[in-house]
């Protein structure tokens, strides 16, 4: 009996793994972290020294808005599925 239960834990599990696997995968790891580093130098170099401007003059803002476009960049790159019956 108790086999049988922890047999049907298991794939739940395994999907749940391949779909944060999916979720994360290393392109996107490196875009995240491509993305941060770009959100910092953005802000370090670009940024509003006077603090009137909202959104440039701070650091936490850009490198979150960095991590973000990374992503998304990151995710656009995907593998072609092929159906080639052989």
């Amino acid at each position: 009996m108790e086999n049988k239960e922890s047999n049907l834990e298991e794939p739940d599990k395994t999907s749940k793994k391949k779909k944060l696997k999916d979720l994360f995968a290393l392109k996107h790891i490196i875009g995240i972290v491509a993305g941060g580093v770009v959100g910092f130098f953005y802000y370090y170099f670009v940024g509003c020294a006077s603090g009137a401007c909202a959104l440039k003059s701070n650091p936490y803002y850009n490198i979150i808005l960095g991590i973000l476009l990374g992503y998304l960049v990151a995710d656009l790159f995907k593998k072609k599925k092929t159906n080639n019956p052989q």
